[in-house]
């Protein structure tokens, strides 16, 4: 705990638009104190929403560092190509790939002319 960031709940009540401004700056956080002790702690809403982001993807991907160095031997290795298309990588693992739809959607000529037509 960072005494120059810690304040007790009541001075941050007296202070409260001041330190908010205050965590904009980045890496900027207080720790609030009740009767000396850690109570909460008042950062910005960006680091907040960063922080959950971190911690949903730690839990995602557990291994996230090995599984960076393993992809990245894989690459040198030639095992993946680093140009290696989504749907050529979900293919070789094994997962089924929609097939692209050749069909184009838009205004046949046909439909054209009756637009024409019923704008007359």
């Amino acid at each position: 705990m960072d005494a120059k960031n810690t304040m007790s709940i009541s001075e941050a009540r007296k202070r409260i638009f001041e330190i908010a401004e205050e965590v904009q700056k980045p890496d900027k956080y207080y720790t609030l104190t009740e009767k000396g002790k850690p109570k909460a702690v008042l950062m910005s809403a960006k680091d907040f929403d960063s922080w959950q982001e971190t911690l949903e993807v730690m839990r995602d991907f557990p291994n996230l560092d090995n599984d960076i160095k393993k992809t990245n031997e894989a690459i040198k290795s030639g095992e993946y190509k680093s140009w290696t298309t989504l749907e050529e990588l979900l293919a070789k693992e094994g997962f089924v790939v929609a097939e692209k739809t050749s069909k184009k959607y838009g205004i046949s000529a046909k439909n054209q002319t009756r637009r024409r037509k019923s704008a007359k």
